[in-house]
């Protein structure tokens, strides 16, 4: 049985499913209420809790499921799954990265931390230039694609005060993306100004980090060094040598 309940405050839906999840709860009651919320906003965030009372999905329910999934892949902005289901969890988590948006595990007892999540700001990007062609670009916290929405003019008024420029990625404080479309839209930035750039300094704490150097000379057109988090200054250093 599926349940639904929308936030007067936020666009938030709660789903709250039990005892057996049918195809015919998506077609009679879940598919109608989420194209009749898209009508109204181009994106959607969810809660989704899975109760104590919950049995099981029919194999056409989970078909169901990913037809949704497919037909409005772009129509979700931010997901939060809350149960205590322990296969469920686990298969959230695998497919997530897949995913167009963000999406968050939470237990029973987190229900008011998975509404916290979805309605406050998960990263943020800042920008600064330092003279001399150089831009500082900090990720910070756990970035999603509106970020980069909303900093693009940013970037591109830079672009247009310095024909070409060097970065300086600092990422000492950058959690990771959120979802597939905060991944795409990275390397979408990338992309677009890939042939302004003349060097590019990545400062980071984490190992993954070091491994961007090596994928960011795939994508960028000019030399890419990676320094640890405790040689800032050497970073720019480098840049402006």
């Amino acid at each position: 049985m599926i349940e639904l309940k929308m936030s007067p405050d936020h666009p938030v839906m709660e789903i709250h499913l039990s005892g057996v999840v049918t195809s015919d709860d998506y077609a009679d009651v879940l598919v109608p209420a989420i194209e009749k919320a898209l009508q109204d906003r181009e994106q959607l965030r969810v809660l989704v809790r899975v109760g104590e009372g919950f049995e099981r999905y029919t194999l056409e329910a989970m078909g169901a499921d990913a037809r949704l999934g497919l037909k409005h892949w772009n129509g979700f902005d931010r997901i939060a799954v809350v149960s205590d289901t322990g296969w469920l969890n686990t298969t959230v988590r695998a497919v997530s990265i897949f995913v167009n948006c963000p999406v968050s595990v939470f237990a029973l007892g987190e229900e008011d931390a998975a509404r916290r999540w979805l309605v406050e700001s998960l990263g943020s990007i800042h920008q600064t230039d330092l003279g001399d062609g150089v831009l500082h670009v900090q990720l910070l916290g756990q970035i999603d694609s509106a970020v980069y929405a909303a900093e693009s003019e940013d970037l591109n008024a830079f672009i247009r005060a310095n024909e070409r420029f060097r970065l300086l990625l600092d990422l000492r404080e950058f959690d990771g993306w959120q979802g597939l479309g905060a991944i795409g839209a990275h390397f979408k930035l990338v992309r677009d100004h890939r042939h302004l750039v003349d060097r590019v300094a990545i400062v980071g704490d984490k190992a993954w980090q070091a491994i961007g150097q090596r994928i960011g000379r795939q994508f960028i057109d000019a030399p890419v060094h990676y320094f640890p988090a405790n040689d800032f200054d050497g970073a720019k250093a480098w840049l402006l040598a």
